[in-house]
């Protein structure tokens, strides 16, 4: 099992494909890893019979990776980090990117913060970020991590019974993770952007409303929704592939 330093974290990954082909980074959704979101999905297989080189990322406190107990180690700036932290380990100058939920939180923003890294980016699962009640799922979710059977928040019981079915997964890490800061991304800072990407979510999916509001808020971004599927099973949806695949092509 490959591995390398992340500031300190301890993180697992993986690389597949031709040596020589475009690389692909895979940054999979919260409470998943990347075997689960990208290989048993069969991403990993039709990106390599296009002639990607792959590259997959168990993020911290996921999968194979180190799992800190502390909010403060899973920052999105520093989970973005990671990824370039990958490139330079894996001596990778500049590579396109797939991230689903999560990982498309975390790629937006390896976009934004180092735009000569990355070539073209699929954002699936995401939308514009601008619930209120954000922050107040994150805390019921990490209360439900954490044992309290009371919590009726439907995302939050859906992710604890996703994340609790999977005995490699650290419930406290992941309490912890869902509290890492996000830091505020804005009108101007979406505008400015001139990486070329793709928003995809499914059209039930109430975790990714506004997926189109944040393709038309980017400076160089598209929409393509995904009929019938909602945030937990869009990802192997032939149109989100299909659609992936053109776009990267």
């Amino acid at each position: 099992m490959p591995e390398f330093d992340a500031g300190g974290v301890r993180l697992h990954y993986k690389l597949h494909g031709p040596a020589a082909g475009r690389p692909i980074v895979l940054v999979h959704g919260y409470c998943s890893d990347y075997a689960l979101n990208w290989v048993g999905s069969r991403w990993q297989e039709m990106l390599i019979g296009a002639g990607r080189r792959v590259i997959g990322l168990d993020c911290r406190g996921h999968g194979h990776s180190e799992k800190p107990h502390d909010p403060a180690a899973y920052d999105r700036t520093e989970m973005a980090a990671d990824v370039i932290r990958l490139l330079d380990h894996a001596g990778v100058e500049n590579a396109d990117l797939l991230g689903y939920s999560m990982g498309g939180r975390i790629a937006l923003e390896v976009a934004l913060d180092h735009p000569r890294r990355t070539g073209r980016l699929v954002l699936g699962g995401v939308g514009r970020w601008v619930s209120a009640e954000g922050p107040r799922h994150a805390e019921l979710t990490a209360r439900r991590m954490r044992g309290d059977s009371s919590v009726e928040d439907p995302m939050a019981n859906m992710f604890y019974d996703f994340a609790a079915a999977r005995p490699i997964n650290d419930l406290e890490a992941l309490a912890c993770c869902i509290e890492g800061r996000q830091r505020a991304i804005d009108e101007d800072e979406l505008r400015a952007a001139t990486t070329p990407m793709l928003v995809c979510a499914g059209d039930q999916d109430p975790l990714a409303r506004g997926g189109d509001l944040l393709a038309a808020a980017l400076g160089n971004g598209r929409f393509v929704p995904i009929a019938g599927r909602n945030h937990m099973n869009a990802v192997p949806a032939r149109a989100f592939k299909e659609a992936a695949v053109e776009f990267l092509a």
